[in-house]
């Protein structure tokens, strides 16, 4: 049982995390990112931080490695924003 819950945790942190790929993808192609508001991904990486923080803190793989790769994809999406916002 503790198996399939922790398959769940996976399966849902790849698809929330798997969510901010395409918008990374598209900021990088098009170096657009006007329609991203500065002050909601600043909450997302503090946000992502914290749960990877609580993640290690309870040794919950699936909280680490999604919150780990989201906060990857958010930062760069930060970065992004800073440079061609």
């Amino acid at each position: 049982m503790v198996e399939l819950i922790s398959l769940l945790g996976l399966a849902a942190g790849a698809c929330t995390t798997g969510s901010f790929v395409p918008q990374v993808i598209k900021s990088l192609k098009t170096k657009e990112t006007k329609d991203l508001s500065f002050a909601m991904l600043v909450l997302v990486v503090i946000g992502i931080a914290m749960w990877l923080a609580y993640g290690i803190v309870t040794r919950d793989v699936p909280i680490m490695s999604a919150n780990a790769v989201s906060l990857v994809l958010t930062v760069t999406m930060l970065g992004i924003k800073i440079r061609y916002g």
